[in-house]
């Protein structure tokens, strides 16, 4: 069938982050289109909502339904979908595809959108910082680029990649300087894994869904915008410095995973991190694929060294470790930081929390079977903390090694020992961040 000509249809594919600013950006004003639905998947509870006619703009004044992605091709054959467009992160080449070809066998077009139709130019310097995957290091390089750009004297506002899982009205812009935000806003726990290392050094995080709106605000208070990626994801602005970390923990991901390695093309700054834990071979390969794929990027190896609270805690014991729950889920780990620390600590057994898992933590562990013996720090609703805080209680363990950013204790309530993990990029050689950064026109 030829194409029709006339408006055009469409879904688009998300998760409540990417999918939101493309609409924002690429479709809310734009008569040539109707867009029929929003599909979600990744993040538990996110569909059945509407995207608000507050954001939805002139063309939408019921707003946009959400709906499962399971359902996108009765979707497409019921509202006579012409064109799907993929909008979220952290995915595989063959699941990229394999989304496609169900897109096409119901009779769309499939379709995904670039940097120039959906990057944002700022008034002020942008400098972001971007992955191959989740889990690589991003938070502890964004917190590393926001003191070097403070000790030059500048004023840094952080603008995080969105993660609105709750009321989008609500959530058109939000600002974060205290922990009494977290709590106004009714953070996550991935939300506050994100905020809190932020607010714990005084920098100012911005984030929500109107990312045009946002930068309009933070424009107003910083002299310099730092762009803190989610996923492997692209920025929303156009960074004057795109700095991409990479994981040799994970190596060939770099290239293997989208939009990563669209990310790991364009960058300017490759960093190599975790060198410290990874096996030598490894790290070498990711070296090599950078110098590959990107012959012209500044190549940067870096540690993130892992600190324990109380190690002397963890010695001989049996020991739950909890850890980041992104990194495990879309990022596909079997462990984090904090299993790392629990095995220098000299844990006597690092036990298996599956048989202790209740309600949707138990959903967890089959929809991402490749999970090791750690528990995803699984907070996306209260019920789901509710159900984290019993599964960690339930446990038959000593002490509970706390691998996420944040100290979970102010979410959840423990009834046995705790001790965090703590860690921060270190480069190692040069040249440094500090180096190529106090080398741009601020």
């Amino acid at each position: 069938m030829a194409r029709k000509l006339g408006k055009r249809k469409v879904v688009i594919m998300g998760a409540a982050g990417r999918d939101f600013h493309n609409f924002n950006t690429y479709f809310r004003d734009n008569p040539n289109f109707e867009v029929v639905a929003f599909t979600a998947t990744q993040i538990p509870d996110i569909e059945g909502r509407t995207y608000p006619p507050e954001l939805a703009g002139k063309y939408y004044p019921d707003g946009i339904p959400i709906l499962p992605e399971a359902d996108l091709p009765k979707i497409i054959k019921e509202k006579e979908v012409d064109e799907v467009y993929f909008s979220y992160s952290d995915v595989s080449n063959q699941y990229l595809m394999e989304r496609a070809a169900i897109a096409m066998s119901a009779g769309a077009s499939f379709y995904l959108l670039g940097p120039n139709d959906t990057m944002l130019k700022s008034k002020k310097p942008v400098i972001a910082v971007c992955a191959v995957r989740t889990g690589c290091g991003k938070s502890q390089t964004t917190r590393k680029v926001a003191e070097i750009l403070k000790s030059m004297g500048k004023k840094v506002a952080v603008i995080r990649h969105p993660m609105p899982y709750g009321d989008l009205r609500k959530q058109i812009w939000q600002r974060f300087a205290t922990y009494e935000d977290l709590d106004k806003y009714e953070c996550t726990i991935e939300e506050r894994e994100e905020y809190e290392p932020h607010i714990d050094r005084g920098n100012v995080v911005y984030a929500g869904v109107d990312y045009g709106e946002i930068l309009a605000r933070a424009e107003q208070e910083a002299d310099v915008i730092l762009w803190d990626g989610g996923n492997n994801d692209l920025p929303f602005y156009k960074p004057d410095l795109l700095i991409v970390v990479a994981d040799p923990h994970r190596p060939g991901d770099e290239v293997a995973y989208y939009p990563g390695v669209v990310n790991f093309k364009m960058a300017d700054v490759i960093i190599v991190n975790k060198v410290d834990t990874a096996d030598y071979e490894d790290v070498l390969y990711v070296m090599d694929n950078a110098k590959a794929f990107n012959p012209d990027a500044k190549l940067i190896l870096a540690a993130s060294p892992i600190f324990l609270e109380d190690p002397e805690l963890v010695r001989g014991k049996r020991v739950l470790v909890v850890e980041d729950g992104p990194t495990l889920t879309h990022g596909e780990m079997s462990y984090g930081a904090g299993y790392i620390a629990a095995e220098m600590a000299g844990a006597a057994e690092i036990i298996d929390p599956r048989p202790y898992a209740v309600g949707s933590i138990i959903t967890t562990y089959e929809k991402y079977p490749t999970t090791g013996n750690v528990l995803p720090a699984m907070g996306y609703s209260k019920k789901q903390i509710a159900e984290l805080e019993e599964t960690i209680n339930k446990a038959e363990a000593d002490v509970v090694v706390i691998g996420t950013p944040i100290d979970l204790r102010r979410v959840v309530k423990i009834n046995k020992p705790a001790t965090r993990v703590k860690y921060e990029l270190q480069e190692i050689g040069s040249p440094t961040l500090e180096d190529i950064i106090k080398g741009m026109d601020l």
